[in-house]
């Protein structure tokens, strides 16, 4: 039977979860000899603007309540594009970002404004994408010095156009969707060719608070769910780099302790010789109260 291995992919989604949380993140998988990808959000934090969902989307605050969202997040951070202005992010912090890459780690593209990809993107032409993708590629590029070979979508939130963009940059892969194996998505009857890596673990913030299930519990929570082969799981500057760092750090132990590799996405990558075209549709699932990208069934060659 093929072992587990577990894929980390590290979302970065604020300015504040890219000045404290990196760092910190660094420090423990470094301390256990773990590898994972961070996707970096590189403009503007406008965090605060979320809280609109409260009235939008059915179930959102009772979910950021559940999860422990403001406690996470903190308040300045909720008050970035309301009442504070949002710190262009990579303008900021672009050593930490840098340090990715010197401390031996892979780093891609989260977003350009993190909020307003999740919460426009469906509702918008190619030309919103285009500009949220190419601001945030230019970003990387002043960071980086070189163009980003993978991105991650905020919220697990595609379109036709996003996939079809992602397809013109050439990127290695994507982590874009939910899901169970690696594939390549089928959407409203077009085949795309950049290969999606999907997140196959649910989240911390999907899980805290459901059954009564604490940041204590998740470390022995994950171990149980893991299967022979690849597992992705996605993890928050602002939770396991934060006020859950704790249980995180745990997380890591164990796997250590029980010699389940952690590697990046791109290591990953590099072990898939081929993948399967699959449905990809957004739909929901148990713990969010928004649409993700979810792998459907194989679509026939």
């Amino acid at each position: 039977m093929t072992k587990p291995v577990v894929a980390l992919k590290i979302d970065v989604d604020t300015y504040m979860g890219t000045l404290e949380g990196v760092p910190i993140l660094l420090e423990l998988l470094a301390r256990n000899n773990a590898k994972g990808t961070f996707y970096f959000c590189m403009g503007p934090d406008q965090t605060g603007r979320a809280l609109r969902r409260i009235v939008t989307h059915k179930g959102f605050l009772k979910k950021a309540l559940r999860s422990g969202a403001p406690a996470a997040y903190g308040l300045k951070t909720m008050l970035y594009g309301v009442l504070l202005p949002g710190p262009i992010i990579y303008e900021k912090c672009s050593d930490i970002m840098r340090r990715v890459e010197e401390d031996g780690y892979e780093a891609g593209i989260h977003a350009w404004n993190h909020v307003n990809w999740h919460d426009f993107l469906l509702k918008n032409d190619i030309g919103f994408a285009k500009s949220e993708l190419g601001q945030a590629a230019k970003g990387f590029l002043k960071v980086f010095g070189r163009l980003t070979t993978t991105t991650a979508a905020p919220g697990w939130t595609v379109s036709p156009d996003s996939l079809s963009l992602q397809d013109q940059m050439g990127l290695s892969y994507c982590s874009d969707s939910r899901g169970t194996h690696p594939f390549y998505p089928v959407m409203n009857g077009q085949r795309f060719y950049t290969l999606q890596i999907p997140t196959t673990l649910p989240t911390a913030d999907e899980l805290l608070g459901r059954d009564g299930l604490t940041s204590d519990d998740l470390p022995d929570y994950y171990l149980k769910q893991l299967k022979p082969g690849l597992n992705v799981l996605t993890v928050h500057t602002e939770l396991e780099g934060g006020v859950i760092r704790n249980s995180f750090s745990r997380l890591l132990e164990l796997l250590a302790q029980n010699d389940i590799p952690c590697i990046s996405l791109a290591e990953a990558r590099a072990q898939i010789i081929d993948a399967p075209a699959c449905q990809l549709g957004m739909a929901m699932i148990e713990g969010r109260s928004l649409p993700v990208a979810l792998q459907g069934d194989e679509v026939a060659p």
